[in-house]
């Protein structure tokens, strides 16, 4: 399965950290464009240089993770698409030039499932994507998370549970089923 994901993804480092974790592991197949980078890149530059900084090292590691990931178009292809918020067009045009089943994101509004549905295009929020992922392989995602979560706690000065950092992560589901699965 390979799906494009939207820059409000891959900004979270934890969220990020699971998804990505997940892919390494060949769940699926991790997809997204330069601008969905740049995107990002400025994101986290609205809380300081330093942080911009910081993020444009994480987008050059991911480049050297997943080289496959980067899906480049010509911007002319965006004509041919619409969503209700104009700048989400990158995204879905992205997805579809990158022959994606879906799009990972937690802009739902702007992106309507029936627009995307004439692009045969799925669309999933971080969490539910997760959920799917940890049905398929349980194990896996279990691991995946325990390696996000030693992480942070090492980085943390008060320690995080599971479920907490998941919540806060902005995938409580997740975090239920990965209490569930301990």
């Amino acid at each position: 399965m390979r799906v494009m994901i939207d820059a409000c993804v891959l900004y979270p480092t934890v969220m990020r950290e699971v998804l990505l974790g997940c892919a390494k592991a060949g769940l699926f197949e991790a997809r997204w464009s330069d601008r969905i980078l740049e995107e990002w890149a400025r994101a986290a530059g609205k809380l300081g240089p330093a942080e911009e900084v910081w993020a444009r090292g994480e987008i050059a590691a991911l480049g050297a993770s997943f080289p496959q990931a980067i899906v480049r178009y010509d911007q002319a292809q965006e004509q041919q698409f619409w969503l209700p918020d104009p700048a989400d067009i990158h995204v879905l045009t992205a997805a579809v030039v990158g022959s994606c089943d879906g799009i990972l994101t937690m802009n739902a509004k702007d992106f309507p499932k029936n627009i995307l549905g004439d692009e045969a295009l799925l669309r999933w929020d971080p969490d539910g994507f997760a959920l799917l992922l940890i049905e398929q392989s349980p194990q896996v995602v279990t691991d995946i998370a325990q390696n996000v979560l030693a992480e942070a706690n090492r980085l943390s000065e008060a320690p995080w549970s599971m479920r907490a950092l998941m919540k806060k992560a902005r995938m409580p589901r997740l975090g239920k089923a990965l209490e569930r699965a301990a």
